[in-house]
Formats: C-alpha cells, sequence, structure tokens
C-alpha cells in the first residue's frame, strides 16, 4: 500500500508524521506540506518531523502532479478543515485510479462537531483518537449523512515511551485559541511568575507553538512572548519551542489551559494541571477534561500542585487498550474492497463561494495574498471613513 500524506499546519504535520509511523511494515510512505498562509517554518517542520528528513513544501498545483506521478492508493489528507474539503474536492479530484482519502483532527476533539464532519465528508475514512469521540461522530454521521468510515486509533504520539525521570522543569504549553483575552493571558504568565520566585529550583518554560512571527494552525492574536516583554518581564520565564517530548523529559510538573500536549504529559507520567480559571466548557476546549482530576487554579499553579490523571477517565479518553484501534484494518479494507467513494455534504452551489476562498489560500503564494488582504482592509477603512 503506497500513502501520500499532505499537511497544511504545524499541527497536522506532527500528527501525519507519526500517523504514517503506524501504518503496516511493508507500506510505502510520502510527506509533503501543502503551501498555505499558515504553512509551518523550517524550523517548525524539523520539530513535527522528529528527525526524519523534511518533507518538501509544494503548492497545490504541484501536489496534483506529484498525486498524478506516484499514483498513492491512499492520500492521507493531514490538514484544516476548509483545506481538506478543496483538496479532495478539487485539487486531488480525478485521480486515476481514484485514491483512498483519510483523514483526521490531530488532538482533543471532544465534544465533536458538525462543521469538522462537514469539511470531511468528502473523505472515505475519518480517524479519531477516543471511544468518546468515535461515539459522538458517529451520531454526527448518522443524523447527517454523507462521509465514509470511522476509524479508532491512539494518539500517534502516546506512544508508550520512556518515563520522565523528575526533572526541574515547569513546562506551560500554550494553546493559539483560548484563553481569548489578553488579560487572561497575563494572569497566566504572572502565576507562572510567582510559581519561578517561590521555587527557585524549578526552571519555569513556556513552551510555544510557534515563535513570534512563524505561522502556526491557528492565529494567536496576543503572543505570549510579546505579552511577557510588554509586561516588563517582571520575573524568571524562559520561552521555547521544539518537540514537546524533550521538553517533557525534564520535566517536574506540566500546565495548560487546554492543550493535546496534556495527553503527552499523561502518558509519559508527568504530573499535571490544567487550569480551569477561565471557564470549562467546549468554548475554552477544555470541556474534555471534566472527571480527569487535572482541572485547577492559577493559585495552584503558583503552589506548584501538580496532580495525576483519573485511571478512569484515562481509560475513556485517548488511553485505550492498543488492539480496540481499527483504523488500520478499515483502511486496508477501502484499497482492496474499491468501496464507493464518500461523498461530500458541501458539493451544493451554497458552498462554492466557501470553496473558492479555499481555493484562493491554495493557488496564490501567501505573501501575494496578505498584500491583498491588506489592501482590501484599507479599502474598506477608507470607504468606512466617507460614509
Amino acid at each position: 500500500m503506497r500513502v501520500l500524506a499532505v499537511a497544511d499546519s504545524d499541527s497536522y504535520l506532527k500528527w501525519a508524521a507519526c500517523l504514517l509511523g503506524d501504518l503496516p511494515a511493508g507500506c510505502e510512505t510520502d510527506l509533503v506540506v501543502v503551501r498555505t498562509p499558515i504553512a509551518p517554518s523550517p524550523q517548525q517542520i524539523a520539530a513535527a518531523v522528529g528527525g526524519r528528513p523534511a518533507p518538501p513544501v509544494l503548492s497545490a498545483r504541484a501536489l496534483r502532479r506529484e498525486a498524478e506521478r506516484s499514483r498513492p492508493d491512499v492520500i492521507l489528507v493531514a490538514c484544516t478543515g476548509p483545506v481538506v474539503d478543496v483538496l479532495v474536492a478539487e485539487v486531488l479530484d480525478g485521480l486515476r485510479p481514484r485514491p483512498v482519502f483519510a483523514t483526521g483532527l490531530p488532538g482533543i476533539s471532544v465534544p465533536a462537531t458538525e462543521k469538522a464532519w462537514l469539511f470531511r465528508s468528502g473523505c472515505d475514512l475519518f480517524v479519531l483518537h477516543s471511544r468518546r469521540e468515535v461515539a459522538e461522530f458517529g451520531e454526527i454521521a448518522a443524523r447527517l449523512g454523507g462521509g465514509g468510515a470511522i476509524g479508532l486509533a491512539r494518539l500517534p504520539f502516546l506512544r508508550p515511551g520512556r518515563a520522565a525521570a523528575g526533572g526541574n522543569r515547569v513546562v506551560f504549553a500554550t494553546q493559539a485559541k483560548v484563553p481569548v483575552e489578553r488579560e487572561e493571558r497575563e494572569r497566566v504568565l504572572l502565576a507562572l511568575g510567582r510559581l519561578a520566585e517561590l521555587r527557585p529550583d524549578l526552571d519555569v518554560v513556556v513552551k510555544l507553538r510557534a515563535f513570534e512571527g512563524e505561522r502556526q494552525t491557528h492565529r494567536e492574536r496576543f503572543h505570549y512572548q510579546r505579552l511577557w516583554r510588554e509586561l516588563g518581564e517582571p520575573g524568571r520565564l524562559s520561552f521555547a519551542a521544539g518537540p514537546m517530548q524533550e521538553h517533557l523529559e525534564r520535566a517536574a510538573g506540566f500546565v495548560t489551559v487546554s492543550s493535546t500536549a496534556a495527553l503527552e504529559a499523561i502518558a509519559q507520567g508527568v504530573p499535571s494541571l490544567v487550569l480551569a480559571d477561565f471557564g470549562v466548557s467546549a468554548e475554552m476546549i477544555n470541556l474534555v477534561f471534566e472527571g480527569s482530576g487535572l482541572l485547577g487554579t492559577l493559585d495552584r499553579l503558583a503552589e506548584g500542585d501538580f496532580r495525576s490523571a483519573d485511571p478512569e477517565w484515562c481509560a475513556a479518553n485517548y488511553f485505550h487498550p492498543a488492539e480496540l484501534d481499527d483504523w488500520t484494518g478499515l483502511l486496508a479494507g477501502l484499497t482492496t474492497r474499491g468501496a464507493t467513494p464518500a461523498r461530500s455534504l458541501l458539493d451544493g452551489p451554497e458552498f462554492a463561494a466557501a470553496r473558492r476562498r479555499a481555493r484562493l489560500r491554495l493557488e496564490v503564494p501567501p505573501t501575494m495574498l496578505r498584500y491583498g488582504y491588506r489592501a482590501k482592509r484599507r479599502v474598506r477603512r477608507y470607504l468606512r471613513a466617507l460614509t
């Protein structure tokens, strides 16, 4: 089986690279990055692929040519929702023989959303990572229709590894989308600063997904590095990027507002804390941690009060037995049986304009696209001033 994986951002690239490593022996794999405004930097690519050769960054047209040349049995579309839709429906449509299109989500996907299913409904296999996710997306699939099979795979970067050896590092894993407000993010930084002051034996590190100026999967309006500088750096914090695994190997504690990295910390036995000061909800992307035993407050963070996850919660959420994973079997079946292609729910004329916008982000070089967006904003401001 020949598999071509296509990623569009840092988190999806890491997910795709790890997932390819879980395919059965004998599979031939290729990994590429499709050029979009959120394509990862060379440094992010190196961190995501973990020592493997850096994948090429291809335009949409070059990706099409590569797929025509290599004739893969499977294309793993490891991309954000609108990019998945336009790649499967347009850029890679009409390949002969038609490959099986697989897709998935690279982290915590609770609660399941209709939007995630709609964008990926043109794919033949949707890979998820917990029994809870499979059940929730299965309900959406039964209600809305479209799409293909749903497969279960343990998150590929949660493989059993060597446990943390009780280092001296406290790692705060940032999340681009939450918390939303500047003041909330400043409170997190100040609590980390208090911990560093109270515990001079600890190295308190803000683990970034991207340094200032680098692109990432989701836009980060208030970057922690910039906020700390604007606060006058009132304490002893350091900022770092690179693979999470390397930070966890030296960790005495882990903290986040909402990040898949919390699962990596659990897997490595690192005591953890998920901040609940800003709410526990779908909007905060931390609803899944209810019942985990990890929810706590900024005051607990300042005191260094980290915990272990509840075993029953772990079994239901991302730490199921390996024998329950069925995604590779489903994939093999789809490639050999010649199943009927999945039916996208976004093929109607009412979705054509959104698809054109997504295609534009793939076809136009990011620098030109940013200039276009800036010019459009200037024109809008000018027109508003005239009214």
